[in-house]
């Protein structure tokens, strides 16, 4: 019998709101369950990680660098990791092999882990040049191994578009020219807090790649879903506001079961009282949306369990979490606690 799938929450400070208190770090939920246990209370976490092939590990990158869980998330340790005060954004696990992953890091960092995430060590700079200023470091987050080329990883930044590396993430290289070729459009610009008005092209938030359009790579940006079909020399709009009222994309995930479905998470702006959740089932060409709920924050997080394509969970900026465990039929709703800072980031496994 399968072990009972629990759902993680990372949770980090408050976003435009001057309270700075509240609960942060991550909390941990039986699906099905009643309650959430707040497992790590210190630092705040950006992301939550299960690992692919042990659901017993669990990884949170937090305000102080990588954290790990051995047991299910029970508890958690930090690991051996070199820097001290490190923001971690995102995680990759290498597809071939299992003791081999990478972090994300804020300011733009890369860290290498061989021993499945017990300890670190920091990647040369990829040195890329700085697109916008903003009045926080850029950071890496979300990357994304290519389907057709073992080494090749893309990697969304926030605010500086996208970047790509050839060799496991030894170097990297800027794909970022194509996102500001589009930002010349006046429908896709957007300036809020930086020096320029390709703020918003730049303000990368989710990648992701498929074996289904193998050439391809799809990043979520402030403007919407923008599509690469040459390893991010170029990039097209895949003008999801022709399905969707809100175009602000949060973040977007491959099905592990299905190539072909997509999940993206829709809003209105990074602090907003709206979303939705939309499923495409043809690589991003259709869209529907798929969630029957409504949300009262931005949608930060799409979750999708590794083994039942049935169960789908979201998480809402300010403490709302709800899931379908029937491909989409009904939906539950498993609202954090009161007083949680803002979700950053939602696993299950």
């Amino acid at each position: 019998m399968a072990a009972q799938p629990h759902l993680f929450a990372g949770v980090a400070g408050y976003f435009g709101r001057p309270d700075p208190d509240g609960l942060c770090g991550v909390f941990r939920r039986a699906v099905g369950g009643e309650t959430w246990e707040h497992v790590l209370q210190q630092p705040e976490a950006f992301t939550v990680n299960i690992s692919p092939r042990d659901p017993n590990v669990v990884f949170a990158g937090t305000a102080d660098g990588v954290y790990r869980s051995t047991n299910g998330g029970k508890t958690f340790q930090r690991t051996d990791f070199p820097d001290k005060g490190v923001q971690i954004w995102s995680f990759l696990h290498d597809p071939t092999d299992p003791q081999v992953m990478l972090a994300g890091g804020s300011p733009v960092s890369i860290y290498r882990s061989e021993d499945s995430g017990e300890s670190w060590k920091r990647m040369p700079d990829p040195a890329l040049p700085d697109r916008a200023v903003m009045p926080f470091a850029c950071r890496v987050m979300r990357m994304a191994s290519s389907t057709r080329q073992a080494g090749e990883i893309f990697a969304a930044l926030e605010v500086n578009g996208v970047m790509r590396s050839t060799d496991g993430g030894e170097s990297w290289k800027d794909c970022s020219e194509g996102l500001l070729t589009l930002a010349k459009k006046p429908h896709l610009q957007s300036q809020i807090v930086s020096n320029t008005r390709n703020e918003g092209m730049l303000d990368g938030h989710a990648i992701c790649t498929t074996s289904a359009d193998p050439d391809a790579v799809i990043v979520a940006v402030r403007m919407g879903l923008f599509r690469s079909p040459n390893e991010g020399n170029s990039w097209d709009d895949m003008e999801v506001g022709r399905f969707s009222p809100v175009t602000y994309g949060r973040d977007i995930r491959v099905s592990p079961q299905d190539p072909r479905t997509l999940y993206a998470a829709l809003s209105v702006a990074a602090s907003s009282k709206d979303g939705a959740l939309y499923r495409s089932t043809d690589v991003g060409q259709t869209w529907q949306r798929f969630d029957k709920v409504q949300v009262h924050g931005t949608i930060m997080s799409v979750a999708l369990h590794q083994n039942d394509a049935k169960q789908v969970w979201l998480a809402a900026r300010y403490g709302e979490v709800f899931g379908t465990e029937d491909g989409g039929e009904t939906w539950a709703e498993a609202p954090l606690p009161q007083g949680v800072k803002d979700i950053y980031s939602l696993a299950i496994g």
